[in-house]
């Protein structure tokens, strides 16, 4: 008896059933699982990040009784952030993508100027970094800063670097961020961009994911996949701002102009972000409505990405907002009950899921 190659064997056996378990941890729940909404934002007089939950998909609770739970001081070179997305990739972690920005940085003795550099030759607001948040429980999260004019050689006079987002490119098999950029003072567009399996450094150099017609600037988009297409919603600045759709058939290429506005407001919108309801052919598409003071959300459904119903705004309809008010810029994903619960029971938040 070779009591060598018996180990061996013996070992292999061992390590591909270890392989098995880990793997099918490491599965995200499917949608029938799924049992609460989580919602993350941001606010204007704090720059930090925000979480809220839902049961329904329609009142939402802050968890940290509208407080932040991050600091974006503690983890932002311009010691705030802006535009925070968040997404449950494939090997079930979270992760979050967050713009590095504070607007009101000098105000708050953070800087000296305005903004990081010259306002004439890069624009209001410009950032390079975009901050990348990861994460197993949502309850603690290791974070990165990712320097984009740093990231390639092509990218060293970018204006901007903003609300960025995810989606798991089933093609190529990596986590696919996409966000709004411009050089120097130009037009801003979305591009895309592949990181690597740590979600700390972009792997491809960005390209534009879509032109608008005649150079129009746009900015904010968020795709959502629905059976074999990808609606890509996005805030178009064509006279004024809203929100218009293009549509395809691949995540990174081939989107259709539609010149149809799918916010039924009549003042500025940005921002659009998209959940699905759990258990239902419905989906909910949010609108940061910045334009109208206080802020808020506008809120619309639909069952086929054709037809939208005007839900109003929060606590103006059917959509509440229990414990918060001046939220900006959404996302909202499905969350199991266990997760909401331990989050909940995180911050001391009375709800039972």
């Amino acid at each position: 008896m070779n009591t060598g190659k018996c180990w061996t064997a013996a070992l292999s056996l061992i390590l591909l059933a270890s392989s098995c378990v880990v793997k099918s941890k490491m599965v995200p729940p499917r949608e029938r699982d799924m049992g609460a909404y989580l919602m993350v934002y941001f606010k204007d007089d704090t720059h930090g990040l925000y979480m809220a939950l839902s049961k329904d998909g329609r009142s939402f609770t802050d968890v940290n009784n509208a407080k932040p739970i991050i600091a974006g001081d503690t983890i932002a070179e311009q010691k705030g952030i802006r535009d925070p997305y968040i997404f449950r990739g494939p090997d079930n972690w979270f992760y979050m993508a967050l713009t590095d920005l504070h607007i009101f940085a000098q105000k708050e003795g953070y800087r000296n100027t305005q903004w990081e550099r010259d306002g004439k030759a890069y624009g209001w607001g410009n950032n390079r970094g975009l901050v990348l948040m990861r994460s197993r429980d949502l309850l603690n999260w290791s974070h990165t800063v990712l320097r984009v004019d740093q990231a390639f050689p092509q990218l060293a006079d970018i204006g901007c670097a903003w609300a960025p987002e995810m989606i798991w490119d089933d093609h190529v098999k990596k986590t696919m961020l996409y966000f709004t950029m411009r050089f120097g003072a130009g037009k801003e567009k979305v591009y895309y961009t592949y990181m690597n399996d740590a979600f700390t450094k972009m792997e491809t150099l960005p390209k534009v994911l879509f032109e608008y017609p005649n150079g129009v600037p746009y900015i904010d988009a968020d795709i959502t996949k629905v059976g074999n297409k990808y609606h890509m919603f996005y805030a178009s600045h064509d006279g004024t701002s809203g929100v218009k759709q293009a549509v395809s058939d691949s995540v990174n290429t081939g989107y259709v102009y539609d010149a149809k506005w799918y916010d039924p407001e009549p003042v500025g919108c940005e921002a659009p972000t998209v959940y699905k309801l759990i258990g239902q052919n419905k989906w909910v598409l949010i609108y940061d409505i910045y334009r109208i003071n206080p802020h808020n959300f506008g809120f619309s459904e639909t069952s086929d990405f054709v037809n939208f119903t005007n839900l109003g705004r929060f606590n103006e309809g059917v959509m509440r907002s229990t414990n918060f008010s001046v939220p900006k810029h959404p996302a909202v994903i499905q969350v199991t009950a266990k997760e909401a619960q331990r989050l909940a029971n995180k911050y001391g938040l009375n709800m039972k899921f």
